[in-house]
């Protein structure tokens, strides 16, 4: 979530399908006479999606994502500083460049996200002196940038991260001590919710957080969207972020994570799935630390069985679940290798390896949902 992203593309490129450079690529995404898919697979089921910037978008990376995806969320070029730099400037390359590719290949779009405490740029929380905002300057600017925002592409994004992770991280408190709570109130988030569902009524609106199948958390982020159904607020759908390792969630945690959000009536999608293969931190020796980086047949086997855990989950619960999206397309460029809590380590969390080639897991998630 945190990688630097390439803004410059133009949205021409995408005018018809995958670029001829794709085409004439020496080597197949997948292995010769392989016709398995994830979106073909999950047809019954739920999209199937991918959190892509535009530097995917051209070449072999492209050519897999259309053979595998049918939903797109940009990673970064739709957040609000890259998208709006400047009060009076938006830069609209990156984030029309993801919107066009998906129109030409038939994909949906998630637009991801309105509000977020991080990514936000320096102009938006001060005035011309340098001074905090007021509330009602920056629920103004909340508001045109939200309008401007959804307007734009009215009819083409179909649903939206309005706010993201609002939650504190401290099991004391109950929001996060953000300058959008800080300077607008706990009404900061119902706000983003009305202006977004002003500007595009059709679309359908998410609140998104991590951790959501922890108890505790669970908790609080069920008040906080009960709260918000009971006043009237235009909230459809939660966003179960999924940041999951190789042990957390068990499957009860999930199963009971679904069941009381849909118990609000609520859509809910898996909206940034990947299952790290690295120990949790309290695990972390200098053993580890002085380990190479490999993906051992252990790891593997714990990675498919987790994997395999959380899709019987999902096809369990598809009359409930309306997208599942991983974040990130390969091993290749997961933003796990860049946290600080990596270490210095490489990750291998999703289901294509480094050179873009379907791994082990990538079989074995097909797999249940095979008649």
């Amino acid at each position: 979530m945190f990688r630097n992203v390439i803004y410059l593309i133009v949205a021409g490129l995408f005018s018809g399908a995958v670029s001829a450079q794709s085409s004439r690529t020496s080597k197949s995404v997948i292995p010769v006479g392989t016709t398995l898919t994830l979106k073909k697979s999950f047809a019954n089921y739920f999209p199937i999606g991918v959190s892509v910037s535009p530097s995917n978008l051209v070449g072999r990376e492209a050519e897999l994502i259309v053979q595998q995806f049918n939903s797109l969320t940009p990673e970064n070029v739709m957040k609000f500083g890259p998208l709006h730099p400047e009060e009076n400037r938006y830069s609209w390359g990156g984030a029309d460049s993801v919107v066009a590719f998906a129109e030409a290949n038939k994909m949906k779009v998630r637009g991801h996200t309105l509000i977020w405490h991080q990514q936000n740029p320096a102009w938006l929380f001060l005035d011309a002196k340098g001074d905090t905002v007021n509330r009602e300057v920056l629920l103004s600017r909340m508001k045109s940038h939200i309008e401007t925002v959804v307007k734009r592409y009215k009819g083409r994004v179909y649903a939206w991260d309005v706010v993201n992770e609002a939650l504190d991280d401290d099991s004391t408190r109950y929001l996060r001590n953000s300058p959008w709570f800080n300077i607008c109130g706990e009404d900061f988030i119902e706000k983003a919710f009305q202006y977004a569902h002003q500007a595009d009524p059709e679309a359908i609106l998410f609140y998104n957080d991590y951790r959501t199948e922890h108890p505790e958390r669970r908790e609080r982020i069920y008040k906080l969207l009960k709260r918000l159904k009971d006043s009237g607020v235009p909230v459809h759908g939660v966003g179960l972020q999924g940041h999951w390792n190789l042990k957390d969630p068990s499957r009860q945690q999930l199963v009971k994570t679904i069941d009381r959000f849909r118990s609000l009536g609520l859509q809910v999608q898996v909206t940034e799935l990947d299952i790290s293969v690295l120990p949790e931190k309290k695990d972390r020796d200098s053993i580890w630390l002085a380990a190479p980086d490999m993906y051992t047949a252990e790891i593997e086997q714990q990675h498919i069985a987790q994997y395999e855990q959380v899709f019987n989950v999902f096809k369990a619960y598809k009359d409930y679940l309306s997208g599942v999206t991983f974040w990130n397309l390969s091993d290749k460029d997961t933003w796990l290798d860049q946290t600080p809590s990596a270490k210095g380590k490489r990750n291998f969390p999703l289901l294509f390896d480094a050179d873009l080639q379907p791994k082990k897991v990538f079989y074995r998630v097909i797999d249940v949902v095979k008649p």
